[in-house]
């Protein structure tokens, strides 16, 4: 597949302000920027390049305008530009153009148009990220879906893209979780539903706690053997760790989201001493009050705000494990880039974990990617009526019934698994697009109404576009098997095609700021530009090469819907 429209325009752009009065004038590296048109009545693309440059060489940007379209030679890719306002430039692709590129869909099935990076890199996604022995509760859904989702991007765009789990399995809470096993623990509950059990004792214990102070320190106690290698302790610890796995792999199996490793806190318990060791030896960290910091003097904003790494108790914190991490990810794992995916809240601890990396050596292109909260119709943090925190598992079991009910009504005489099958389809989809489709630093309000509905910009609206592109080869009675020839003649089937080639600009730029939604903003466009060339485009009753051009248009549009769904770790049905 060739460039971008975007790619190819910029460089003609270029070579015309090359022959332009003020070529001498230009800035160093100034590349002309290009953007889709927001009204179709200007074309498809359109530039300020004019502007932009006509203020920094003091000219008049429409005079500066006309002297570009002079020069410009856009044989080949679109008509003669035009020049509109005070100086925008509009460019129209000639139909040859786009019914080459439909040509150059239909046989580039794996990537669509959309290059692989020409230097990969091996990236670390570290999302999700529950505590062991507690159930995960709503908040984890953008971690994980957010993380899942710039993974799968990544992935495509020919990155080695590693996800890590780094689950918190070592802590203060497993003195009391030991202490509750020993004494409290109802193992038929255990069998049934181990986390549920596990976060019983939890809770109780840290109930017993606040009547009894005697017993933090038992539990303490409990703590300290289990640090020590205690192997009854251990082995409680390891039993808890393996039996929350099991409960949490099966939310990521309904998740459809996978990890390479699991690689949590206690994984780095043994390099914990060795590290402030060296980092008190190197001079970069220092003693203050009987606590080891590290202070980042050199920048301001955290100047007044040095970064604990040892307590004066002797404990570790949160900063010297991610700091262990991050030496494992880029000496073991050959890290060229980590991606933190965790809430807005954190960002003073990666900055300050990022700013002692710096001052480590660490060259890693280490990056914290923020999210807001879930909140409910009353614009307050999410919460069961009881006021306790929303488990992601009956979120997830919620929205397949919901979805169920809907199939019910609309495909009754589908079979039982097939109406199974679409509902969790349907229902995990509608909640991972929820959340994918909002800009990831958005509070959000959860509504089942809204991400259920099949209309508006919604997971069940997309899958339904699908599914229609797939009707239309039922009804056929055959599977595409492509076309001699490509001719577009109407309006609808030009703004169809351009659509799809847009595809190939919209997911690279997803990882430029981590926008999953920008890729959920371009789907949404395609299925309501497809719906409008299904109504205005007979596709089974036309002839000739029109029918063939409506097919090739509707296999394409099933195929980016499909994929481009798919980057969102959004599953499809042909049925609904």
């Amino acid at each position: 597949m060739a460039e971008t429209f975007p790619a190819q325009l910029q460089a003609k752009l270029a070579v015309a302000l090359a022959k332009t009065g003020v070529a001498a004038d230009l800035p160093e590296g100034f590349v002309p920027e290009v953007t889709p048109s927001a009204n179709a009545q200007f074309g498809n693309y359109q530039s300020n390049a004019a502007m932009v440059l006509a203020k920094q060489v003091k000219t008049n940007p429409r005079q500066l305008a006309t002297e570009i379209v002079e020069n410009f030679d856009g044989e080949g890719l679109c008509d003669p530009p035009e020049i509109a306002g005070p100086g925008f430039i509009n460019f129209r692709l000639t139909q040859s153009t786009l019914e080459d590129t439909v040509n150059a869909l239909l046989a580039d099935p794996d990537q669509l148009g959309v290059a692989r990076a020409t230097e990969p890199q091996t990236i670390v996604v570290d999302f999700s990220a529950p505590n062991v022995a507690k159930p995960m509760h709503v908040g984890h859904i953008r971690s994980t879906i957010i993380g899942d989702c710039l993974a799968r991007v990544a992935r495509f765009l020919g990155h080695d893209a590693i996800t890590d789990n780094h689950i918190g399995d070592w802590g203060t809470q497993f003195g009391m979780i030991l202490w509750g096993w020993k004494n409290l623990l109802d193992e038929a509950a255990l069998e049934a539903d181990p986390v549920t059990e596990l976060l019983r004792i939890y809770r109780e214990v840290n109930a017993k706690q606040k009547d009894d102070e005697t017993l933090r320190d038992i539990c303490k106690a409990e703590l300290v053997k289990l640090q020590a290698g205690d192997e009854e302790n251990l082995a409680i610890w390891e039993r808890c760790v393996a039996l929350s796995k099991i409960g949490l792999q099966k939310i990521y199996a309904l998740l459809d989201v996978e990890f390479d490793h699991w690689l949590g806190e206690s994984f780095y318990n043994d390099r914990l001493a060795p590290l402030v060791d060296e980092l008190i030896a190197s001079g970069i960290a220092e003693e203050s009050e009987g606590a080891i910091c590290v202070f980042l003097r050199d920048d301001e904003k955290l100047a007044e705000k040095p970064c604990l790494i040892r307590k004066s108790d002797g404990g570790f914190l949160y900063a010297t494990t991610d700091l262990a991490t991050i030496d494992y990810r880029v000496e073991e794992l050959k890290a060229d880039a980590v991606w933190y995916v965790v809430g807005a809240p954190q960002q003073l601890h990666f900055d300050q974990i990022f700013g002692v990396a710096k001052k480590r050596g660490v060259t890693a292109d280490l990056q914290f990617v923020p999210f807001g909260s879930i909140l409910g119709k009353d614009r307050k943090m999410l919460r069961t009526r009881s006021g306790d925190t929303v488990q992601l598992a009956d979120v997830l079991t919620e929205a397949v019934d919901r979805a169920q009910v809907i199939i019910e009504e609309k495909n009754p005489e589908l079979s039982a698994d097939e109406k199974a099958q679409i509902a969790r389809i349907i229902g995990i989809g509608a909640v991972k697009y929820a959340e994918l489709s909002q800009f990831r630093m958005t509070d959000y309000i959860f509504d089942w109404d809204t991400m259920l509905a099949l209309k508006g910009n919604t997971a069940p609206y997309l899958i339904n576009a699908y599914v229609r592109t797939k009707s239309i080869f039922r009804k056929l009675g055959t599977e595409f098997s492509g076309v001699e020839a490509i001719a577009l003649t109407e309006d609808a089937e030009k703004t169809l095609a351009l659509k799809l080639a847009q595809f190939s600009e919209i997911v690279p730029s997803i990882l430029n700021d981590f926008r999953p939604n920008a890729l959920a903003a371009y789907l949404y466009e395609l299925a309501t530009t497809y719906h409008t060339f299904y109504e205005q485009c007979h596709i089974l009753s036309s002839e000739g090469i029109v029918k063939d051009t409506r097919l090739a248009l509707c296999e394409l549009t099933g195929q980016v819907l499909k994929k481009g769904l798919g980057l969102l770790g959004i599953a499809t049905t042909e049925r609904m």
